[in-house]
């Protein structure tokens, strides 16, 4: 049987591979990218269920840099109410945690080789087309490739990408960078919401990681504001909860959707990860839903006859599988965004409600951090 094809050996195409070949399934990698491209500066938050993915594939243990989340704390400035969650209540060894983007690429990139896995760079697919028994890959170098199954993990970047079904322009951008602060972080995140989007810190290191959300021009203008301006504004906006900030790494802006492709591409075709939906990054949903996804896909395809591999009832069972945890996300993450983002009054008094009894009722604390750890599956 020829090996399933993945489009994009980012993360999400790579944890496919990964779970696809201890599945007993072999996978084969193509990616538009070159083997030696800039490396990507993005901050990651991972929640304890892909920490739990990312050790049954034998990645986590060679991990390094990564800082976990013991605690979170939410409020919304300028209004009553703060819930926390701690890892402790919840009985795990952290919430979540942080580490570069490049980190995790490189170990998976060695994982990958260490597995045998093959992984073509620099290739981009200009077409997929779909058949009764195989998908055709066609490449911009002329060439075709051939498969039962081609996952799409390419963060629907590729020419071939579809329009998404559902989509919201949230006319929000995201100011990320890294901070020192006064006070230790002691890995304890924060989740800061105000009437222009949400604040959040995540402990990395010794510092913090920064993702503070405004409308796009406000957004481009607090980028730009020099070192001292933005720090003292930043102070402004989240308050002194860990007193001064010190010092900021350079800004990068970038903007904030809800887009929904689906799944569903065609016969032997299915999408995984930001190719089947972006979700905007309040409680750090995205990209844990992604590696769910890729996980997923490859256990149910151990878990079919080789012959059925991309097989019509296949793929309408993945998608079956998928859709309370993908919509759960999509609209947990969307309710967030619309409901705090606003100052209107009885909303406001609302949320510190929402918050208190988030505080005070352990089931309920119990049901939502699991809920932002595992997914539906939690």
């Amino acid at each position: 049987m020829k090996p399933v094809l993945i489009v994009g050996a980012g993360p999400v195409g790579a944890v496919c591979a990964l779970a696809l070949q201890q599945q007993g399934v072999a996978a084969q990698v193509l990616e538009a990218q070159p083997e030696d491209a800039r490396v990507d500066t993005r901050t990651l938050a991972l929640s304890h269920g892909s920490r739990q993915i990312l050790e049954r594939l034998g990645v986590w243990a060679r991990l390094d840099g990564v800082t976990p989340i013991d605690r979170i704390h939410i409020s919304q400035r300028g209004a009553l109410g703060v819930a926390r969650l701690s890892a402790e209540e919840v009985n795990v060894p952290a919430l979540g945690y942080v580490l570069p983007y490049a980190s995790l690429t490189a170990v998976l990139k060695r994982v990958l080789a260490d597995a045998g896995i093959a992984v073509d760079y620099g290739v981009a697919v200009t077409r997929i087309e779909s058949g009764s028994e195989m998908a055709s890959l066609h490449a911009a170098d002329g060439r075709v490739h051939a498969a039962p199954l081609v996952a799409v993990a390419d963060g629907g970047r590729g020419e071939a990408a579809p329009k998404p079904k559902l989509e919201r322009d949230y006319d929000q951008m995201a100011v990320v960078c890294e901070v020192q602060t006064e006070l230790p972080h002691a890995n304890q995140a924060f989740e800061r919401f105000t009437p222009e989007g949400p604040a959040a810190l995540l402990p990395k290191g010794d510092r913090y990681a920064l993702v503070w959300t405004a409308s796009r021009e406000d957004a481009e203008r607090i980028a730009a504001l020099p070192d001292d301006a933005f720090l003292a504004a930043l102070y402004r906006h989240f308050g002194g909860r860990q007193g001064l900030f010190l010092q900021a790494s350079p800004r990068k802006t970038f903007p904030l959707k809800l887009a929904w492709t689906g799944s569903e591409a065609a016969a032997r075709v299915v999408r995984i990860g930001n190719a089947a939906q972006t979700l905007h990054p309040v409680a750090g949903q995205g990209f844990n839903i992604g590696l769910r996804d890729a996980w997923e896909l490859a256990s149910l395809c151990g878990d079919t006859a080789a012959r059925e591999i991309g097989s019509a009832a296949m793929l309408a069972a993945y998608t079956r599988g998928r859709r309370a945890d993908v919509f759960g996300g999509l609209g947990f993450t969307d309710f967030l965004v619309r409901t705090f983002s606003n100052d209107i009054g009885l909303l406001r008094h609302a949320r510190g409600l929402g918050l208190l009894a988030l505080e005070t009722l352990p089931p309920l604390k119990t049901f939502v951090a699991r809920r932002m750890m595992f997914g539906a599956r939690g």
